[in-house]
């Protein structure tokens, strides 16, 4: 029974070295992007709790805008994933250009709605229910790092098209190298522009702005140049700029099976966006523990997030390859290994997380509250892990029509409504609330678990394609 048990969900020593060279460099990237976050995020908060409430709102509305680049290069990157398998290059240079058009749009779409409707949405996160805080002041300070923040939208975009080609390309170690480059000016300016260090100015939020963007900037242009320096590595980027033709039934097929899968992004970061809004009606302290907790708690998520992309890229390339058992006997393994992982991964955020509030300087009911926040995500990750698990497991077979109803059906139709009724009709304590809110990811654990069993995911989708 041991031996059936380990030969369906314990790899060998070859699959698990694949799994690690493939993750590994995406894991350190964004555990240094998240811990120069956590370090940017404390210097912000030295200066005051209105300031790192302002940034953190704004944050929030630029997590929603990451994540709507992310859905509109992932459609693309499911068929790039599963031509590279297929050794169609000429196939993975349209779902390039794909990319690049869709990227591209969300950029400007964002740039023009944060232009315009900045100090409304940034407001819609202001409460005067406890008496912490200045809502005036963190408004103001959420419009300055606003206003600085517009100029990163647009080579955010054009970076992730390039990024994201690379790692369905099992090549992960350039984009980790600029995202360390990036983090690293990102930092050395944070310290000097928001205290005025090294011979620049004070700016306070604006600094903290303003870094971000000029790191931006050197993360796009370090991707872009090794991208196309090496065309014998990368060769759907030669001649990708000759021609912006797609073809019809490629662009449609992308369109097809991309689409389901953008909005799904767009309206599963608005439903973050809206449930941390609910818990924001509490008062400025929630904003801020919130901050803190979110700033903790993403350190230790990218294990999962980054396993999850594992998923879609090694299982999309058997698909495409035509290895369909070989997809599923992977995706099982793979599954098995997230979870098992990341409950590691939760044992230790419950221990050490509660100390990481102490560093800031803030009040003490902020701290407590971030506390209780990270005590409970780190109890409820390994459920995340698994969804987030299945959800990539039902993308790499191109469902995503099935993703969308996994994903954003869940969080709008049941997720967002009991968040609002138990921030808004009820006298639980908002620690109460979140720990409600976050538990309830259990009813998306046995939908996901049914949904990979059904093997309905298991699928070509670029077998016609040539």
């Amino acid at each position: 029974m041991l031996r059936s048990f380990r030969n369906k969900f314990i790899g060998d020593r070859r699959f698990y070295r694949g799994v690690i060279l493939l993750a590994l460099p995406m894991i350190i990237q964004n555990a240094i992007t998240s811990f120069v976050s956590f370090l940017d995020n404390i210097m912000v908060g030295q200066v005051g709790t209105e300031q790192m409430s302002g940034v953190a709102i704004v944050n929030q509305l630029m997590f929603v805008f990451n994540i709507c680049v992310f859905g509109s290069v992932s459609g693309a990157g499911i068929f790039s994933t599963q031509f590279f398998g297929k050794g169609d290059y000429k196939g993975q240079r349209y779902a390039f250009r794909f990319k690049m058009y869709a990227s591209l749009l969300v950029g400007i779409a964002a740039l023009l709605i944060f232009l315009f409707g900045g100090e409304f949405l940034i407001s819609l996160y202001l409460s005067d229910a406890s008496d912490v805080g200045d809502i005036e002041l963190a408004l103001h300070y959420g419009k300055q790092y606003l206003r600085i923040m517009l100029f990163s939208l647009i080579p955010f975009a054009v970076c992730q098209s390039y990024v994201s080609t690379l790692r369905e390309t099992n090549q992960t170690f350039v984009p980790m190298l600029a995202s360390v480059v990036a983090v690293f000016t990102n930092l050395i300016l944070d310290y000097a522009l928001i205290f005025g260090k090294l011979g620049l100015p004070q700016m306070g939020v604006r600094g903290a702005a303003a870094a971000t963007v000029i790191a931006r900037f050197f993360e796009l242009i370090i991707v872009i140049v090794w991208t196309h320096a090496h065309g014998a590595k990368n060769p759907y980027i030669v001649g990708v700029y000759r021609s912006l033709k797609i073809p019809k039934k490629i662009f449609l097929d992308i369109l097809k099976k991309g689409t389901p899968l953008m909005i799904n992004e767009m309206l599963w970061a608005t439903g973050m966006a809206v449930i941390a809004q609910c818990y924001a009606v509490r008062g400025l302290d929630v904003v801020a523990g919130q901050n803190i907790s979110s700033t903790i708690t993403n350190l230790f998520n990218i294990v999962y997030i980054q396993l999850g992309s594992c998923i879609s890229i090694i299982v999309g390339q058997y698909l495409g390859a035509g290895e369909l058992e070989k997809a599923k006997d992977a995706d099982r393994k793979l599954l098995f290994f997230t979870v098992a992982a990341c409950a590691l991964v939760s044992a230790v955020m419950a221990f050490v997380g509660g100390f990481f509030p102490s560093i800031y300087n803030t009040e003490e009911e902020i701290k407590d509250l971030a506390r209780s926040f990270i005590f409970i995500s780190a109890l409820a990750m390994p459920l995340c892990a698994f969804s987030h698990a299945a959800y990539f497991t039902l993308r790499s077979g191109g469902k995503t029509l099935v993703t969308f109803l996994f994903d954003s059906v869940y969080t709008w139709v049941l997720l967002i409504p009991f968040a609002y009724f138990l921030t808004h009709h009820t006298a639980l304590s908002i620690v109460t609330v979140f720990f409600i809110v976050q538990f309830s990811e259990i009813i998306k654990v046995i939908i996901g678990f049914f949904m990979v069993k059904s093997g309905i995911w298991i699928q070509n989708i670029v077998a016609e394609n040539n």
